[in-house]
Order: structure tokens, then C-alpha cells, then sequence
């Protein structure tokens, strides 16, 4: 199945969303995104039927505004992405850098999707002010309004009536959560973590981060986290600490695009960790699978 993805986004989680996927329990009544991004995994596990409730949440709200846009009034959010698209055309440098003052002055829902499809490897960057600040990818227009409205409506459709869209601090998301719910967790890379950085509206603190997680698995609540990784033998942040009791699964995500131009052979790997309470849940064949994938982990190997 093609899922549809009107936000393109550095870093989403959509080419991994059938693996994580195999890792959701049955019985799931609400599933969770706190760090949402580009809600890869909430799409996929609609389109899916995962579950049928969904809650999306990330500090950055003009992200957040975007897709209630997108959710709940799809034909004018297509719309308005068509009109910039077609006056464009001829100045599209001049014109991404009209869109994008515009865009810092109302934080209007329209000329953020369309900054996001034309910037720099579809990557947010913001200057310290906190306005948006990447430069225009000036070989490209930005994905075509056809294409970009079939993929607005069609994510209007798996969503709408279904989903609690929210900009609030992840703690407080957390707190919200049950033992009915499955949380799906992918937060800042770690080294940006209570540091200003330019690729996130925020970071957020390693010791607050771990503290929100011991609560998760005191109050047992089913949990996934994309976290830490490595490209090589070269280490990307931490690991968890091993106290929190999670299952940890190395995953091989490929070769990275910067890896191939400069015609090196480092793979990169990400983690997968899953709470006890999901472990738990998942029938005997994925718990061996996620057993026997951190047992090779600890000998530097990984399931692939």
C-alpha cells in the first residue's frame, strides 16, 4: 500500500512504519504520538486499522495547525497550496522568501506547506528568534498541487472524526496516557537534547526524558521509542538506561544519502525500544523475534 504524506519531513519514520507496525499490540485504543513530526506512524496505522482513535501532538504548533488544516478542512488547505504553487512559477526564489516572512509574521497554515515542500531536504531549520529560516531548494517547485491534494485528502479521509490534534509539552501528553493506549515516542536526536538547535522547535532534557519513561512503566503503559543510533561504530547519543527494564532492537536503516555521495559504506542503525508492558501484550513470535534481536544486539549484531 502507498500511504499518503502531504508533509514531507527530514527524518519521518514512514520508510520504517512497517516494521514498528509489526511491534503494535491488538486491543489498542488510542494511539499516542507525542514528538508527532510528520505522523508517519499514526497514517500508516490508520491506513492499516491499527486502531481507530488517534492523538497527535508536537510543541511545534504551526506544525500542529497544519494538520488540522489538512485533517478537517483538506479541500481549502489543497486549495490555497495550489494558488501559492501557480504564482510562484517564474520567481521562486523571490517568492519562497516572501512566503517565508509571511509566513514568520501569521504563521498561516498554507504557507508552511508549501515552505515544507520547497525547502532545503525538506529539513525545518530556525533561526534563534524562533522563526523559520531554511533556504529554498532552487532546483525543484515543490511537489505538484495534483499530487499534493490527492495526499491531503487522502489522510483527511483515514483521519478525520478519529483524531485529537494538541501542542502541549510531551510530559503532559505522557500523563494523559493509559494501560489501554500505546504510546509511539520518536523525540529529538539525542546531542540536541536542552540545547538550542535549529532543526527543532525545542529539545528536550535527557534526565526529564528518562524520568517521564520510569513513570510509563510504573504505571505500565505500552510503549515504543525511536531513539539512539549508530552509522558504523560510531555511536549517535546513549543508550537508555537498562534500570527502565525496555527491550532494545537495532534496526538497519540503510545507507544515509550523504553516506553515498561521499562514497562510504556506513550503515546506519536506529533503536527500537519497547516497554515491558507492550512486551507483555505482543503474541509469543514477535516477543521471541524482539528476544533473540536484543540478545545478537549485545554482541554488536542486529536482525535485519
Amino acid at each position: 500500500m502507498r500511504l499518503p504524506h502531504p508533509i514531507p519531513y527530514q527524518g519521518s519514520k514512514r520508510n520504517l512504519a512497517p516494521f514498528i507496525l509489526d511491534h503494535f499490540p491488538s486491543g489498542i485504543k488510542t494511539l499516542i504520538e507525542p514528538f508527532a513530526g510528520s505522523a508517519a506512524i499514526t497514517i500508516a496505522a490508520a491506513a492499516y486499522s491499527k486502531c481507530n482513535s488517534f492523538f497527535i501532538n508536537d510543541i511545534n504548533r504551526p506544525l500542529m495547525m497544519l494538520f488540522d488544516e489538512i485533517i478537517n478542512h483538506p479541500e481549502r488547505i489543497a486549495a490555497n497550496y495550489e494558488k501559492l504553487w501557480n504564482e510562484q512559477l517564474g520567481q521562486e526564489r523571490d517568492f519562497y522568501k516572501l512566503v517565508r516572512d509571511k509566513f514568520n509574521a501569521t504563521q498561516r497554515a498554507d504557507y508552511f506547506l508549501y515552505l515544507l515542500a520547497r525547502c532545503v531536504k525538506a529539513s525545518i531549520r530556525y533561526n534563534s528568534n524562533g522563526e523559520f529560516n531554511q533556504s529554498p531548494d532552487n532546483r525543484r517547485k515543490g511537489r505538484n498541487p495534483i499530487n499534493m491534494r490527492q495526499n491531503i485528502l487522502n489522510v483527511s479521509r483515514l483521519l478525520k472524526s478519529r483524531i485529537k490534534i494538541n501542542s502541549l509539552d510531551y510530559q503532559e501528553v505522557l500523563r494523559q496516557s493509559t494501560k489501554h493506549d500505546l504510546v509511539y515516542m520518536d523525540p529529538p536526536y539525542q546531542g540536541t537534547c536542552g540545547n538550542r538547535d535549529s532543526r527543532y522547535y525545542a529539545g528536550i532534557d535527557f534526565p526529564e526524558f528518562v524520568s517521564a519513561l520510569r513513570d510509563l512503566v510504573e504505571r505500565e503503559i505500552s510503549f515504543i521509542i525511536s531513539y539512539d543510533g549508530r552509522t558504523g561504530d560510531k555511536m549517535h547519543g546513549e543508550l537508555l538506561p537498562e534500570a527502565l527494564n525496555l527491550h532494545r532492537i537495532e534496526v538497519n536503516v540503510g545507507r544515509s544519502s550523504q553516506a553515498t555521495l561521499l562514497g562510504r559504506d556506513h550503515v546506519s542503525y536506529e533503536s527500537l525500544y519497547l516497554s515491558p508492558a507492550l512486551l507483555k501484550s505482543l503474541d509469543s513470535s514477535i516477543r521471541k523475534s524482539a528476544t533473540l534481536s536484543i540478545a545478537l544486539n549485545n554482541h554488536q549484531l542486529s536482525i535485519i
